[in-house]
């Protein structure tokens, strides 16, 4: 990641102000560090954005309850009236508590037909993801009177570390093509047509070309869905890549038009489309939290300044292996910058939030506040040798909860001696 240059975040004036204020009166409220703060705010302000788009259909959004399982936040989206999209047992159970009625709720995933019929209910809305799980699930679907759709593997999928290599989910055309007759058999033709390609992808290229391979598909077999579910993969705002560029630029996130007319132009494809889903977690989640750490210690050497806190990499932010998020201190501190690394607590030099330049009067006990932590952290955190963060939640501007409080690792009680 760059090292010695201002890194550039573009958050709009007032929003770094008003998450200092949040943390300030959380802190008065009782929170202890390292603790997320999380707030619904910034969700119902990026919605808004979505919701102005003209994507020549309906759309609905989906909440992605992998992306943040957080049960105060699921509420506030079902109290919205808005559905959501799980991947696992687990997540099903958290958005049942939360009172998400069963044809509310998306079920995407692989695997499936290894927990699914434990939880199994009328109306379920199932997208099979390949032919093992059709077959495993069929009488369920039957006897339950499922809406199907199908998960399709177009070529604009692949995994992004090894572009070469598809990912594992979904089925290739002919899959799908065999799926559908099994479907269509048991009269339980599928609604849904859905492809989710990968995260953070940079423009609207690869929805694109995936559009276009699903409408080449439908035609190929003389069937179109009422519904295409285009799955997520839009960026965080606000956040950069390692190499200090932003991951949102060709999605211009103070709109989103280019991706609007990027949809209105491919689904004229589509024959019969009554309606498009969306499951962008980062894009709507991501700028819902902040997490919060304490400076514990302060080192130098091979002039770099390190700031040792008691949260990090390792427990709390697995995302700043390759992004980079804006961080700065609680209070307003001045005066020169030098190159400083920000480290957790754990023993283990990947324990890096970043290395920047940052203020030099930064000091021993001052707060830190890490943004666009509302996505995949909760899930990506860890008990490495210190245990779980607090979870703060804004109920209201000003009304503060805490939703979970620190979970110390214990050692094993040394067994009693005789």
């Amino acid at each position: 990641m760059p090292s010695g240059r201002p890194l550039v975040f573009g958050h709009p004036p007032g929003v770094i102000p008003a998450w200092r204020a949040r943390v300030r009166e959380a802190l008065t409220a009782g929170a202890t560090t390292p603790f997320y703060l999380f707030s619904p705010a910034p969700v119902a302000e990026i919605l808004q954005r979505f919701e102005a788009l003209n994507f020549g259909r309906p759309a609905t959004h989906w909440y992605s309850t992998k992306t943040q399982p957080l049960a105060a936040q699921l509420r506030w989206w079902r109290n919205q009236g808005r559905p959501a999209e799980v991947v696992s047992e687990s997540e099903w159970r958290l958005v049942r508590e939360c009172g998400f009625p069963v044809d509310q709720v998306l079920i995407n995933g692989p695997a499936k037909h290894h927990w699914l019929p434990a939880v199994c209910a009328d109306g379920m809305r199932v997208n099979f993801d390949s032919l093992a799980e059709l077959t495993a699930l069929l009488p369920y679907a039957r006897r339950h009177r499922w809406r199907t759709g199908l998960r399709l593997l177009t070529a604009a999928e692949f995994d992004p570390e090894q572009p070469d290599f598809p990912t594992q989910f979904g089925l290739t055309p002919d899959e799908a093509a065999l799926a559908l007759r099994r479907l269509q058999r048991a009269g339980l033709t599928p609604e849904v047509l859905h492809f989710h390609l990968r995260t953070n992808l940079s423009d609207t290229a690869a929805h694109r070309q995936a559009l276009a391979e699903v409408a080449a598909f439908c035609r190929s077999v003389q069937w179109w869905p009422r519904c295409v579910d285009v799955g997520g993969g839009l960026p965080p705002a606000h956040t950069l890549g390692r190499g200090g560029r932003s991951l949102s630029a060709g999605h211009n996130p103070a709109t989103y038009e280019p991706l609007a007319r990027m949809m209105r132009e491919a689904l004229g494809e589509f024959s019969g489309l009554e309606e498009i889903w969306l499951e962008n977690g980062r894009a709507i989640l991501a700028g819902s939290g902040v997490l919060a750490v304490r400076v514990l210690d302060v080192k130098e050497r091979r002039g770099v300044r390190q700031l040792i806190c008691d949260g990090g990499r390792t427990q709390h932010a697995l995302l700043s292996v390759w992004e980079q998020h804006e961080l700065v201190p609680l209070a307003q501190r001045r005066g020169p910058v030098t190159l400083t690394a920000i480290h957790g607590p754990t023993c283990m030099a990947f324990d890096q939030l970043t290395r920047k330049p940052f203020p030099r009067s930064v000091r021993a006990g001052d707060v830190l506040l890490w943004f666009e932590a509302g996505a995949y952290h909760l899930p990506w955190e860890t008990r490495f040798s210190h245990g779980l963060a607090e979870i703060w939640w804004e109920e209201s501007p000003g009304q503060f909860e805490r939703q979970r409080g620190p979970d110390p690792i214990r050692p094993p009680a040394t067994p009693a001696t005789r």
